[in-house]
């Protein structure tokens, strides 16, 4: 027997574990660079919010910008928030009609291949600071730490969509 999803707070704690997990992994990417934890999220927060399109700046040390950085984080929580709702709301319409398990679980994978995506193309002057494979594997985490949550709350759900009904 499986617990009922609560859409809600079930697809808030997805987006807030994919949240953490990219944060997380980020942190420890820059602090191994040698570069400080927060390097990339200040990077990425001043092209977001200040206009920074130079790529060359990122190969210089830039001064931390708390407002950017509490931009960006605000940001990349939201979008976090969403895409734990949307997922949730899948899963819960997967559970609901069986038949439809396979289209909810290839919507699911192609978001995270368009999230991987558009990332990576929106953050291409900033390659060598945002490195393509840096992109899988910070979204890969979220997605395995965002899957374990949602197989603790909803025991057999993997199993379920993936064995949907042809």
């Amino acid at each position: 027997m499986t617990s009922a999803p609560r859409p809600l707070r079930d697809g808030l704690l997805v987006g807030l574990v994919a949240y953490a997990a990219v944060a997380v992994f980020y942190a420890a990417f820059d602090l191994l660079a040698a570069r400080g934890a927060l390097y990339t999220v200040n990077v990425l927060g001043k092209a977001v919010f200040r206009g920074l399109r130079d790529p060359a700046v990122v190969m210089l040390p830039l001064p931390l910008d708390t407002g950017a950085i509490l931009l960006y984080n605000a940001l990349h929580l939201v979008v976090s928030l969403v895409i734990g709702l949307v997922v949730v709301g899948l899963l819960v319409e997967a559970e609901r009609h069986p038949a439809r398990r396979r289209v909810m679980l290839a919507v699911i994978v192609a978001g995270f291949l368009i999230t991987v995506v558009a990332v990576g193309l929106a953050s291409r002057p900033f390659r060598p600071v945002l490195p393509w494979w840096s992109i899988v594997a910070a979204n890969t985490a979220a997605v395995m730490l965002a899957a374990w949550y949602l197989e603790r709350r909803l025991p057999g759900i993997g199993r379920r969509m993936l064995s949907a009904p042809a």
